[in-house]
């Protein structure tokens, strides 16, 4: 088994136990599939945070596709439901992180965001990208001092300016830092919290601004950070943030620490952007980009 499989099966241990096994129980339990089968999956997939909507059209194509298959035989079921999960999160286009490539990460506090620029630099990294990183989270105490040790950890360059600084004038300087370094991928933190929407789409245009005066060349992308134990009030911050920005895709932390991974499914499905990236576990080395086939094999238990 491939380190990366592992990866996914050790960090999905909480949703598989949850999910898979009520699963296998259920198979398990029917002779036939009926209606009482179907209900039973529907409580199930509910339960695993995929929502009543994504849950209820997953149900129909199950049982759209087990009728025009004339499929009786209820072990069948479960590679059906494993390939309908899969094309259900699987995204055509993913941004890509181009030759020269400026990453807002944007996300409120406390879902992980320090530690996602951290594991996003060793990431690229290890890829032989030159990476640096802009503290423009001036606002939290300790932001900076926190990105600095993972920046250390990652073995990449920090630009920060002083707490309360502005943000913008952090970013600018990381612009100018990026380009005279020859850097591939700038990553600019971002605050996780102003004291509203409008304060909260000032500050994000304001920095959209800088990049696009200062760096017209380079590849803007937008990565918003949502912690998967939130559930459905993730949901509801992201499109909080969709609001006030342009989001290109997702990182769903702490993956690990939740039974309810299938809150994947509704955020895909609510948003229309992809996730990018998962957190499997704390290491630096515990994210992970998505890969849908092994997501559904992991707490499927295949």
């Amino acid at each position: 088994m491939s380190s990366i499989i592992t990866k996914f099966k050790d960090g999905l241990k909480k949703t598989r136990n949850n999910f898979a096994n009520k699963i296998d129980d259920l198979f398990s339990r029917h002779l036939k599939i009926d209606e009482e089968l179907y209900e039973e999956l529907e409580e199930i997939l509910i339960s695993s945070d995929m929502g009543i909507e994504a849950t209820l059209e997953i149900i129909e194509m199950l049982q759209n596709q087990i009728k025009e298959n004339k499929i009786q035989d209820v072990s069948k079921v479960k590679p059906l439901l494993k390939e309908i999960l899969v094309k259900e999160i699987t995204y055509k286009e993913k941004p890509d992180q181009e030759e020269k490539t400026v990453i807002l990460v944007v996300g409120v506090n406390g879902v992980g965001k320090t530690t996602t620029i951290g594991k996003l630099s060793k990431i690229f990294k290890d890829e032989g990208k030159k990476v640096l990183v802009a503290a423009g989270d001036t606002f939290r105490a300790a932001a900076i001092e926190q990105l600095e040790k993972w920046c250390q950890r990652a073995q990449v360059e920090l630009v920060s300016n002083k707490e309360g600084s502005d943000p913008s004038s952090v970013i600018y300087d990381g612009i100018n830092a990026a380009k005279a370094r020859n850097t591939d991928i700038l990553i600019c933190d971002t605050a996780g919290r102003l004291h509203n929407k409008k304060n909260l789409m000032k500050e994000l245009n304001k920095i959209s601004r800088v990049i696009d005066k200062e760096y017209p060349e380079a590849n803007k992308l937008v990565y918003l950070v949502i912690d998967a134990n939130t559930g459905q009030n993730g949901i509801v911050q992201a499109e909080y943030f969709k609001e006030v920005t342009n989001i290109d895709g997702i990182v769903l932390t702490k993956l690990d620490g939740t039974s309810k991974g299938g809150i994947i499914v509704p955020i895909q499905r609510k948003l229309d952007v992809p996730v990018v990236y998962v957190g499997l576990g704390e290491g630096i080395e515990d994210l992970q980009k998505f890969d849908e086939e092994k997501f559904v094999d992991s707490i499927l238990n295949y």
